[in-house]
């Protein structure tokens, strides 16, 4: 087990050349640098804040929505039925023409009444908007850029690699990442239990690249540029929740006019921003002040990673927009931001809010159907 332990934090690959994990531990009075040790704190910490989201959602987010007349309610359920039940479960949610017509023999029932059973029960298994307005406003919490207003790297990223990696770690930025770090572990326990969506495998992945990268960029000391990627990512997520909770609200002109305010972010920080300024810094002015490393490789590859999702879900959105202009029905869409097409996290899917919005658009364009 030490021989693993040796190897898995080889100074070769996480630290600079001469640098050594001794002369980190060698620190002066009132200085401490980050230890990897400190990122279990995170794990506790992720079933308390899942704990106070369940707690949040059940008390305080229910009482807001029913506040704006967005009321629990039970939709109609489909009728009991052990066939159509087990085939709705095995085999298929959307029978086609032939499953229909053994079915229909089968029970002597109608077609149309096997057809109507299977809609109702794709409608039972649909979270209610009470549940999505209560999932959405737990988002609304993110405000980082405040945060880091006032450190010197937010302005000139040069000073993410001045003295690295001998850069103190002070308490607010260590409560900072470790906060992050929970919070992400507990979007990756929730994936589970929140609404399905049709991009859980992205979301996955856009989830275990996070922590990875706030797991790595703190064990080797990035603390700095990894709050620059933190907070490129938070400066649009809380605005999207913001559109869908209008929308559930039915205040349909405040969903449109905050979307486009999101998607302008979004498209700023993501595809502008994230590159020229993060990316540069990591890829270029890293290379200049401390030069390339094993890890810095991997660091770098893990934010390549992310900018691949950037330009994925920007891919979704452009599509939709060609498709809503070349039908000529750009009044029922009045701008292509009006659609929610990103899940969440940062974090939601664009195209899911998409037919929220707009239920003429037919689902099977639908690129995340």
């Amino acid at each position: 087990m030490a021989a693993l332990s040796a190897w898995f934090w080889s100074e070769r690959f996480w630290l600079p050349h001469n640098v050594t994990w001794a002369d980190l531990s060698e620190q002066a009075p009132g200085v401490e640098y980050p230890k990897p040790a400190h990122l279990f704190t995170a794990l506790p910490l992720a079933l308390g804040i899942f704990g106070v989201r369940i707690l949040f959602e059940r008390f305080i987010a229910s009482a807001c929505a029913r506040s704006l007349h967005i009321h629990p309610g039970v939709g109609r359920r489909a009728q009991p039925n052990a066939v159509l039940e087990k085939v709705f479960t095995s085999i298929t949610k959307n029978p086609d023409t032939r499953h229909l017509d053994g079915l229909s023999k089968q029970l002597d029932w109608d077609v149309r009444k096997v057809q109507r059973w299977f809609r109702h029960r794709r409608n039972q298994d649909k979270p209610s908007t009470h549940t999505k307005f209560c999932e959405s406003i737990y988002y609304v919490n993110d405000s980082n850029i405040l945060l880091l207003i006032l450190v010197p790297w937010m302005w000139d990223t040069r000073h993410c690699w001045y003295g690295y990696p001998y850069q103190p770690l002070s308490s607010g930025m260590y409560y900072f990442y470790v906060i992050q770090l929970a919070f992400y572990w507990s979007l990756m326990f929730s994936q589970f239990t929140d609404i399905k969506r049709k991009d859980f495998r992205v979301m996955f992945i856009h989830h275990l690249a996070t922590v990875g990268l706030i797991s790595f960029s703190y064990a080797n000391n990035m603390v700095r540029v990894g709050s620059l990627v933190m907070c490129v990512h938070d400066a649009s997520d809380f605005l999207l929740e913001a559109a869908k909770m209008a929308n559930y609200a039915k205040f349909q002109r405040v969903c449109d006019s905050i979307f486009i305010v999101f998607s302008l972010v979004f498209f700023v920080t993501r595809l502008i921003i994230y590159p020229l300024w993060v990316l540069n810094s990591t890829m270029f002015e890293s290379w200049d002040i401390v030069g390339p490393y094993p890890s810095w490789w991997v660091f770098n590859s893990l934010l390549l990673v992310l900018q691949g999702l950037h330009i994925f879900w920007s891919y979704l959105i452009a599509r939709i927009a060609i498709r809503a202009v070349s039908r000529g029905k750009v009044s029922h869409y009045l701008y292509i931001y009006e659609a929610p097409v990103f899940p969440h996290c940062v974090l939601s899917s664009w195209c899911h809010l998409f037919c929220e919005v707009h239920p003429s658009l037919p689902q099977q364009n639908n690129p995340t159907a």
